[in-house]
């Protein structure tokens, strides 16, 4: 149900309320929005209905104390996160440049969270209150845990348990975990003997250690900081626990203290999600943010609905199996049908759902009935490099979900947006959620992540391989003709992954040539904390088999990379003779029809004109109604656009 009232953000409304003091200080690096798709809106609306007082300290100036000193020391303790992204990765570029826009920020203004901003902020805590009890959680809490590759430093750093002072380290979807916490702390327990809390993480001493589960790893700083096949390992360690069924304890000795990680929170049931997504959010911004223009980051959720969490697909470049995890659950039809309708009450609301979706939109259950008695499976993938004999492919609930929000009153069209295991789709034998989905919910473009076309690459990134994604496409194009859509398909990209070799790179070159395909936007790989293909780019190690795995290391040659992708832009014609020649590909450079680039004293650029004209002579002899121009742009054509506006 909608709510009427935001959470205090200042003593001003904290006292309007009555409180002499919250029960608990949020601190968190983003701007406040009071939605179901942001972290704090979620725990604080879940300790609001535990019984807790909650105020938010959003964006605090981190060159005082003021700022967290607003409230005053909190009855319970206080809450830190950076936010819904790791607060590295809101600032930095995959070329760690800093970035120009703040998507969680008012304004999109930058500069207003700290770097390491959950570091920062339990430091000020401690400096400010002494020994406050404070609990870390989020993102970059959850996938810096453990001693972790930082790509911004290029070196090994510690837990973050460790660096920040903090007492206990949350991780995963907290709900459970934080009112489990909150009513200890509210019983007079000390925050220092609370122990035992599954999805927590917390230091002990090393002589006496305290522990509650069944120990899987002992893992040693002394080592991991050397990173490694020691790192490789560790982490390999770490994946095979994160199932809340069969997962056990893990230990990380620094000097005379361990880290001691105890086994995951089960995840929360569909009566629990239900209870969690009914609570009274706004679903707004703030309003104290208005003469800013509001905050980005709502645009893209502000008419959607969340209804699973957790992914099975498991891409190892992902950090959702070390977050989320990989035992997939959702809510119920009457549940999401609920939000859709309070959507619709909505002021500015015109009538489209922007998306019914998730981590995964078309996953609404386990991969399999084992999950619920046995858990994931600790060394093997579910979707690839095949899908396991014990997959159960089944579209017929998500498909009655999106038909009845599809019937409410008021709604005109639901689109669905964010991802589609596009394996998954093909491995069932009934295509009617196929057909639905191109029929009634693509909005023009239907983003999809084949991410790249080599055998091997794919490989080391758990992904399907390349013919799956041929035969998803051929049948989309198919089904486009059948139902008289003219639509597109966006492709996302990778250059540069673990295992990529330029020779890789110019084979995607040439598929994209083939297709007709211009990506406008290329994800070179972005190594961030918690995943395998980080692993890799660290050690060169694939932590799940122990081999090596070759790494584009150096910048230079993760540019060569990424201009083949975008080898018609002329900008890129240096770097991509250079790549071709790199590779002993000259016969690429030239004229010729299957050349990606001319020759360097032959070079002309086309003219708008003239590459239009070649592009529509090149489009009759494509498959699907109209060849995509934009394959990694999520913003339709100026011909998408149109149809949208027929629609």
């Amino acid at each position: 149900m909608l709510g009427t009232e935001f959470l205090p953000i200042s003593r001003a409304e904290m006292t309007a309320r009555g409180w002499e003091r919250p029960d608990f200080v949020y601190v968190t690096g983003d701007a406040y929005v009071d939605h179901p798709s942001f972290g704090v809106a979620i725990i604080s609306r879940v300790l609001e209905a535990a019984g807790y007082r909650v105020a938010i300290l959003a964006q605090p100036n981190w060159k005082t104390l003021d700022d967290i000193k607003r409230f005053g020391r909190p009855r319970l303790g206080f809450l830190v996160t950076a936010g819904n992204v790791d607060s590295m990765v809101s600032h930095y570029s995959v070329t760690r440049h800093r970035r120009s826009y703040d998507y969680y920020s008012p304004g999109g203004k930058t500069g207003l969270r700290p770097d390491r901003a959950t570091i920062v902020y339990s430091n000020l805590i401690r400096q400010a209150y002494g020994d406050v009890p404070i609990i870390l959680g989020g993102l970059e809490a959850s996938l810096r845990r453990f001693a972790h590759y930082d790509y911004w430093e290029d070196r090994m750093r510690r837990s973050i348990l460790i660096d920040s002072r903090a007492d206990i380290l949350t991780y995963g979807m907290g709900e459970n975990i934080l009112v489990r916490i909150a009513n200890l702390l509210d019983k007079g327990v000390p925050v220092k003997k609370i122990r035992d809390v599954r999805g927590s993480c917390y230091l002990c001493p090393a002589d006496k250690p305290e522990l509650h589960y069944e120990v899987a790893a002992e893992l040693d700083w002394e080592e991991l900081k050397e990173g490694g096949r020691a790192y490789a390992e560790a982490f390999g360690a770490q994946y095979r626990e994160q199932d809340a069924i069969g997962g056990r304890a893990i230990i990380e000795h620094y000097g005379d203290k361990i880290l001691v990680q105890n086994p995951p929170m089960p995840p929360l049931e569909r009566e629990e999600l239900d209870r969690v997504y009914a609570l009274p959010y706004t679903r707004k911004v703030h309003p104290v943010y208005d003469k800013d223009g509001g905050v980005p980051a709502i645009a893209e959720v502000a008419f959607s609905v969340t209804h699973n969490r957790g992914c099975f697909g498991a891409c190892n470049f992902c950090a959702l199996a070390f977050h989320q995890g990989r035992s997939v659950r959702s809510r119920s039809k009457e549940s999401v049908l609920e939000e859709a309708r309070e959507i619709v009450k909505m002021p500015d609301f015109k009538g489209y759902i922007h998306d019914v979706g998730g981590p995964t939109a078309n996953f609404r259950a386990p991969a399999c009935d084992k999950q619920l008695k046995s858990g994931v499976c600790p060394n093997r993938k579910c979707l690839a490099p095949k899908p396991c004999p014990n997959l159960k492919v089944d579209h017929k609930e998500y498909y009655d979900l999106i038909e009845s929000v599809e019937a409410i009153p008021g709604i005109k069209k639901v689109f669905i947006r964010s991802g589609i295991r596009f394996d998954y789709l093909m491995a069932d034998p009934d295509d009617s959620f196929f057909r639905k989905l191109v029929r009634d919910n693509v909005s023009g473009q239907l983003k999809v992540a084949p991410e790249h076309c080599s055998s091997g690459v794919l490989a080391y990134m758990g992904k399907p391989d390349f013919s799956v994604y041929r035969r998803f496409r051929e049948k989309f194009f198919d089904l486009c003709r059948e139902c008289g859509k003219e639509q597109y398909l966006v492709p996302y990209l990778m250059s540069s992954h673990p295992g990529s070799t330029l020779h890789d790179a110019i084979a995607l070159a040439l598929y994209l040539k083939r297709e007709n395909l211009s990506p406008e936007q290329v994800q070179d790989f972005y190594p961030t904390p918690g995943t395998a293909s980080t692993v890799m780019f660290a050690t060169g190690i694939d932590p799940f088999t122990g081999k090596k795995v070759y790494v584009a290391r150096d910048p230079r040659e993760k540019r060569l990379q990424r201009a083949l992708l975008q080898y018609g832009k002329p900008e890129n014609a240096p770097l991509v003779r250079e790549a071709l020649i790199a590779a002993h590909r000259e016969d690429l450079v030239g004229t010729g029809k299957d050349c990606l680039v001319r020759p360097e004293n032959n070079y002309k650029p086309q003219g708008k004109n003239q590459g239009r004209n070649q592009n529509q002579k090149n489009n009759r002899n494509q498959k699907s109604p109209r060849p995509q121009k934009n394959a990694k742009s999520s913003k339709p054509s100026a011909n998408g656009q149109r149809n949208k506006k027929k629609k």
